[in-house]
């Protein structure tokens, strides 16, 4: 009779939520987070890059995968809840478990194409906590930048290290796997090596927004380096010869550079020159923003110009308030990106959380003092 009822009862989806995996220490670098949903669907973030959907079978595979599982012992657990062959079961797990090493070390394949994986937009799920957190550290500007637009009447105090830590855990716990450190100019804050090692600690992907002056130092750089950061985006002051040398020091290092370029009348003329330089450097990835004095036939003039040229377009990172962000200082509400708030949010240098940058009119709370439940969209 108990046979029966189990032969004949729904299968129970796996518990709602957040579980994490990272690599060995002789294994390539890598994180995973898994967040599981009620349905016994889930999204899985790899490498804080890309979002693959994941039908209940797949969670769970992913589930055994995340925990270290014995593939046997893996297979036995999916027999036995889904009624399926043994032998079948594990099979699928480890062609689960090879196409997962698969994007993981080839990162530029599309998991559809290659993977029968089905990828969907962060901002298309349903997101019950966002997938990063783009935490402004400052709105202090390095000396020499001209930055009417950096927000400082926004903001009467700066968090202190033990305050940014303390909503770094609060993120972690919510299950917010991916942190960016912006500004303003973070560097500025004597206390990022700490917060940066804080994320690592917990186990979140982090990235850093930066002029890259600082970066030039090689000593700096390798301080960063030391504490766990995973990628740069580099804001590109093409006629700062520092910045240039900031993107040769960090390119041969273990640390994924994006270079972001803001294009507008004055420079646009200079944008092949720009390109073909960065090209011959050896940079891969390139972040583009235009201005409003710019019609949608130069941009994409000028898309496929970096296209041509072999860069990897990437258009859903944030670009901190400075001379060279083109985002109004105020965003319109009907302007908010569809991401914001679910996939991403903002965190301004006093703790207020924006759904995005610029968005002042919707303040949704304050992470040093508001319950994150209390925080959303």
């Amino acid at each position: 009779m108990n046979f029966i009822t189990r032969l004949f009862s729904k299968v129970e989806p796996l518990p709602e939520g957040t579980h994490h995996m990272q690599a060995q220490l002789d294994e390539k670098p890598y994180r995973l987070h898994l967040r599981l949903r009620g349905d016994g669907s889930a999204i899985l973030v790899v490498n804080a890059a890309t979002v693959l959907h994941l039908n209940p079978t797949a969670a769970e595979f992913a589930y055994h995968f995340v925990r270290g599982t014995d593939p046997v012992d893996a297979a036995r657990e999916v027999a036995a809840r889904y009624r399926i062959n043994r032998k079948q079961a594990q099979s699928d797990y480890l062609t689960f478990v090879e196409r997962i090493h698969a994007l993981i070390s080839t990162p530029d394949l599309d998991p559809v194409s290659f993977l029968d994986f089905e990828r969907v937009a962060p901002y298309s799920a349903d997101l019950s906590t966002p997938l990063r957190l783009d935490c402004a550290l400052t709105y202090r500007l390095s000396e020499g930048s001209h930055a009417d637009t950096a927000p400082v009447k926004r903001v009467d105090r700066e968090l202190t290290t033990d305050e940014w830590r303390a909503i770094l855990d609060k993120a972690w716990r919510a299950g917010v796997p991916h942190i960016t450190f912006t500004g303003g100019e973070p560097t500025l804050r004597e206390d990022l090596p700490q917060l940066i090692a804080h994320a690592e600690k917990n186990g979140q992907v982090c990235g850093l927004l930066t002029d890259g002056l600082k970066l030039a130092d090689k000593t700096y750089l390798d301080l960063l380096l030391q504490t766990g950061l995973d990628h740069v985006l580099l804001i590109l002051q093409p006629e700062v010869d520092a910045c240039w040398k900031a993107i040769a020091t960090v390119l041969p290092e273990d640390l994924f550079l994006t270079v972001h370029i803001t294009i507008n009348e004055a420079n646009a003329s200079q944008l092949p020159t720009y390109l073909d330089r960065l090209a011959a450097l050896g940079v891969k990835s390139l972040s583009l923003s235009f201005s409003a004095d710019l019609g949608a036939e130069a941009q994409s003039t000028m898309r496929n110009t970096a296209a041509d040229l072999g860069f990897t377009l990437r258009w859903d990172l944030p670009v901190p308030y400075s001379a060279s962000n083109p985002v109004a200082f105020e965003t319109k509400e009907d302007s908010i990106p569809s991401g914001a708030g679910r996939a991403w949010m903002y965190v301004e240098p006093d703790g207020d959380v924006l759904p995005t940058q610029g968005a002042a009119d919707r303040i949704l709370g304050n992470l040093q003092t508001d319950p994150w439940e209390k925080i959303h969209l």
